[in-house]
């Protein structure tokens, strides 16, 4: 992998991160609640807030539901919260 697209798969990790663990704590919902919601694993839950976890669709999908949000709201987080182009191509 080209060091830009590691940089880059770095950026949207981050903020995917960021953004969920801010959307978690406005839910005022604690990780282990949450986990068990959207049945995945304490230890995952912790690397997707912490960005190491580049997770599935139907995961994020489900993340979304249990933050009370749409997948489409957090993408749009996301995207403001990286404020920047970002492309893997070319």
């Amino acid at each position: 992998m080209l060091e830009e697209n590691i940089d880059n798969r770095k950026k949207i990790l981050n903020a995917v991160s960021k953004v969920i663990k801010n959307y978690r704590i406005k839910t005022q919902k604690s990780i282990t609640l949450i986990s068990y919601e959207v049945n995945l694993a304490k230890s995952v839950w912790s690397e997707v807030e912490s960005g190491k976890s580049d997770m599935q669709l139907t995961t994020f999908w489900r993340i979304a539901e249990a933050l009370d949000t749409t997948p489409e709201e957090l993408i749009k987080s996301i995207s403001q919260e990286i404020d920047q182009p970002i492309s893997f191509i070319g």
